[in-house]
């Protein structure tokens, strides 16, 4: 590609076509249908042309130029943190000359505060009942900052067709849904056959980065809490009498992809138990606002000071990162704050039920995935379709228990607070 191609192409010449002249006789070749000139002596491009520039300057000047890149981001809390090493990745490509965007669902901008790879956060939900926030308003807001390009980690057509009628120029994403026309950089995901072969989410959305020229330093997940977040949890931390010198084990129940996610309520009181007595520690039970009901209920089945929820303070992202952050060990189902332990290096175990491990792989290097070999499974469905439920029940709380001793015994504290 020519210097003049390449200054056109990210915008920092604009080839300006002038009217073609009635005098010169009607629109011939090198015209447009209304007539204008494209080259020829005397026009823009035939002066521009003519202009000393070398590969060398163009690189200098498109350098200085403040690139705008928007990112749509994942609408789940555990692929955002999955997102991180690209955040990352193309924070230290682009520098802090160029503007990273964030477009991102409401509920899931908590689990980047505290970072500082963004410049800028839109925050878009088709169901919001602000107007504001719908794709619409987000099409003219993406219009009016004019960027140059952006980076779909949503496989959705309609993200597609937003970065489209927003006048991106390019618009880098999986070819998939049908959206492969909407893209101007396009990615194939992995399969075999017609099916998609397996793969993590993290290498998943580093691949996009690779699209735009970056090259992967790390794929370790990456969090940050506020201060605001790290004051209440130790304020109820003290206040639930949990002293340092027992370990404190974090209890995540949740699953919002759906029941079928999630290990029995009993089965975490027993568990819970058997930590507080046989090995001496404090337990926390993190969750969110729809999952507030079961851990109260490990709290009520297991009746000590030493079993505590977060069910009755005021929930949120922020405050179960900072949980975490101060935990020894996570034990978690296959949900999003799984992801909190490898991101804050807490050792982490968590239970397979219906999913394949595969798809989430955050290679974190103090982890256990317990999971059991059934002839229905992984089905990944979001409710047992044939209602026993058999691979998260016959993970049995022993060899839970079993799992956690292995992994303190291996690993040391990181003392994360001061």
């Amino acid at each position: 590609m020519s210097p003049l191609a390449r200054l056109t192409q990210v915008g920092i010449l604009q080839i300006h076509r002038r009217p073609y002249s009635p005098r010169t006789g009607g629109k011939g070749e090198g015209t447009t249908e209304q007539g204008e000139r494209l080259a020829g002596p005397g026009t823009r491009k035939d002066l521009l042309s003519e202009l000393p520039f070398t590969d060398e300057d163009v690189d200098d000047i498109d350098r200085r130029r403040t690139i705008k890149i928007g990112l749509f981001l994942p609408n789940w809390v555990g692929d955002v943190v999955m997102a991180t090493p690209t955040l990352r990745t193309l924070r230290e490509y682009y520098g802090n000359h160029h503007q990273l965007i964030g477009i991102m669902r409401p509920y899931v901008a908590e689990v980047l505060s505290g970072t500082n790879w963004l410049d800028d956060v839109i925050l878009y939900d088709r169901r919001s009942g602000d107007k504001t926030m719908r794709g619409l308003s987000l099409i003219r807001q993406l219009r009016n900052r004019q960027l140059d390009s952006v980076l779909l980690f949503t496989n959705s057509l309609r993200s597609a067709v937003i970065a489209r009628l927003s006048k991106i120029p390019q618009r880098v994403g999986y070819v998939r849904y049908g959206r492969g026309l909407l893209l101007t950089e396009k990615l194939e995901p992995p399969r075999s056959g017609i099916r998609l072969s397996p793969i993590s989410a993290l290498d998943y959305y580093l691949n996009l980065a690779q699209a735009v020229g970056a090259s992967i330093d790390s794929r370790h997940t990456e969090l940050a809490t506020t201060t605001k977040n790290d004051d209440q949890a130790a304020a109820i931390a003290t206040r639930f009498g949990f002293r340092d010198s027992r370990p404190m084990i974090a209890l995540n129940t949740g699953g919002a992809y759906g029941a079928a996610k999630q290990w029995p309520v009993e089965y975490f009181a027993t568990l819970a138990q058997r930590l507080i007595h046989e090995l001496e520690a404090n337990i926390i039970v993190l969750c969110g606002p729809s999952e507030t009901g079961s851990a109260s209920r490990i709290e009520e089945l297991t009746n000590s000071d030493r079993v505590r929820t977060l069910a009755n303070e005021s929930v949120s992202i922020g405050l179960s990162k900072a949980m975490v952050k101060r935990a020894r060990l996570l034990i978690s189902t296959d949900s999003g704050p799984r992801h909190f332990g490898a991101a804050f290096d807490v050792p982490t175990i968590t239970l397979f039920g219906p999913t394949d491990p595969r798809w989430s792989e955050n290679y974190q290097e103090h982890a256990i995935h317990l999971s059991r070999d059934v002839p229905c499974g992984p089905c990944a469905n979001r409710k047992c379709p044939v209602a026993h439920h058999r691979c998260m029940r016959e993970l049995t709380v022993d060899q839970v228990f079993h799992a956690t001793v292995n992994l303190l015994k291996t690993t040391r504290p990181i003392r994360h607070v001061a």
